[in-house]
């Protein structure tokens, strides 16, 4: 398992945190050993750089998930097919404002995005109803058990 942390941004975040709860998913999510991640945290202008280019919406957002190899979750007797799962890049700035409107902690609130990320990269998306109600129960189950307590507010991302 390879899972790289870059934190390109003006903010400090907790690399640890985010390590562990991505090493928290991968076990949950029964991704093979080998899979690789990349988590980049930035700020607003190449966040906002970034959701021009690749949604063609101006203005910074959250988060962004960009798969590679299009791997999906695997089971406890058949763990996902090796590869690249993807990049996530998360925007702390934003992250800090959520997080002050949802009333937790920015950590809490960046951890709630590297989730709704590597769901993202698995292929669960929340466009329409059913799908948001799975994605996001599922979400919630992850950082609830990974925080032992419960998850902060959900992400519309």
């Amino acid at each position: 398992m390879s899972i790289e942390i870059s934190n390109e941004s003006a903010q400090t975040v907790d690399e640890d945190a985010i390590l562990a709860l991505a090493r928290h998913l991968f076990d949950r999510l029964y991704l093979h050993p080998q899979t690789d991640l990349s988590i980049v945290l930035v700020d607003e202008e190449a966040m906002a750089a970034l959701h021009q280019q690749w949604m063609d919406e101006p203005g910074a957002t959250d988060v962004m998930s960009f798969p590679m190899d299009e791997l999906r979750p695997g089971s406890e007797d058949a763990p996902s097919a090796e590869g690249l799962l993807g990049d996530i890049v998360v925007c702390p700035q934003v992250a800090s404002r959520q997080a002050a409107r949802g009333g937790h902690s920015v950590g809490d609130e960046i951890l709630l995005l590297v989730t709704h990320g590597v769901l993202h990269l698995l292929g669960y998306d929340h466009e329409e109803p059913d799908e948001k109600a799975e994605m996001f129960a599922l979400q919630r189950a992850l950082l609830t058990e990974h925080l032992g307590r419960p998850s902060p507010r959900e992400t519309d991302s």
